[in-house]
């Protein structure tokens, strides 16, 4: 299901510094260009996801992203009101 991927990715991004889109899609046992749309989905959510490329790139979250309920409360609404 797309939320528990996209909760997933979020989770994950919280709990490293950077991860590519294979790792994440060997994670969530998906293909990494569901990884890709699901990032513009979160993305265009206001999820502040940046990406960097290189032998040590991948997506993380912006340095000073606070991720609390209370931050994501509009962006979640907006993630339900899609499906």
């Amino acid at each position: 299901m797309r939320l528990h991927r996209l909760l997933g990715i979020i989770t994950l991004l919280d709990s490293r510094k950077t991860i590519t889109a294979s790792k994440l899609a060997k994670i969530l046992e998906t293909s990494e260009r569901t990884i890709y749309r699901d990032i513009d989905i979160l993305c265009e959510s206001g999820i502040p996801i940046t990406s960097s490329s290189g032998p040590s790139g991948g997506f993380s979250l912006m340095d000073d992203y606070d991720l609390s309920l209370n931050t994501m409360k509009g962006s979640w609404n907006d993630l339900f009101w899609r499906q």
